[in-house]
């Protein structure tokens, strides 16, 4: 049942990386009830570098650099901010902070459907306070799409260029992730690399699927099943 779950996650994370938005919270949070919290961010980090490989393949032509770098700075930072207040933390206290930040992340992105993206302020600090949140969320529970989302968004550039242009920023910042993982919160060792191994199909044949479905889904129906089974998620680790 666990394998049926995790399976599950690594097919939407597939999906999620093929340019289907809104899913990343649902994927921590199955892996997060499986898994453990801290655990489930070290075997989710490598599916997440793999899909990355293939997101920044399919979609490379349409990276647009002069965003990534404009926002790749303060994410980084926000990374290191991270690996420092999540090494020593209690299992308990990172599975309550994570449930937090999922929930912080499903309030800003139901509000993000309602807002007047018109309004959305194109400035440095913008760009940093949206970069050093991103950052740190990557880093305690791979969440930093809420965020890195409003970004590029507020940069208003078009579909293909945001998701390549994402795609990109998410392989540097995983890959940047790695070491810390490996040898700062040992997250990463050779069991977790080998569920990792089972759960690549998953991922492969999610990011088929999703390539396919990306130009035809309407989004905002299953937008909202996916905020309330996250929001529902996310309150069951809190409990738990």
């Amino acid at each position: 049942m666990y394998y049926l779950i995790s399976l599950c996650a690594a097919f939407i994370l597939g999906m999620s990386k093929s340019g289907l938005k809104g899913m990343g919270i649902v994927i921590v949070t199955l892996m997060a009830l499986v898994h453990g919290a801290k655990a489930s961010t070290g075997i989710l980090l490598p599916l997440l570098i793999f899909a990355d490989i293939l997101a920044v393949t399919y979609y490379n032509r349409h990276a647009q650099w002069r965003y990534l770098f404009k926002f790749l700075p303060w994410m980084l930072v926000g990374v290191l901010f991270g690996v420092y207040v999540g090494k020593d933390l209690p299992e308990d206290l990172f599975k309550k902070g994570m449930a937090a930040i999922i929930l912080i992340s499903v309030v800003i992105m139901i509000a993000w459907e309602k807002y007047d993206k018109r309004n959305v302020p194109d400035k440095i600090w913008f760009a940093g306070s949206m970069g050093l949140s991103a950052g740190f969320t990557t880093m305690i529970g791979n969440l930093a799409g809420a965020f890195s989302n409003i970004f590029f968004l507020a940069t208003r550039i078009p579909k293909n260029e945001f998701i390549g242009t994402a795609a990109w920023l998410y392989f540097i910042v995983n890959l940047f992730k790695l070491p810390f993982h490996v040898f700062s919160w040992e997250t990463i060792g050779l069991s977790s690399l080998i569920v990792d191994l089972r759960l690549v199909p998953g991922v492969i044949v999610g990011f088929i699927v999703g390539i396919r479905v990306v130009k035809r889904f309407e989004e905002n129906q299953y937008r909202k099943f996916i905020l309330i089974m996250t929001a529902l998620g996310a309150l069951t680790m809190l409990i738990k």
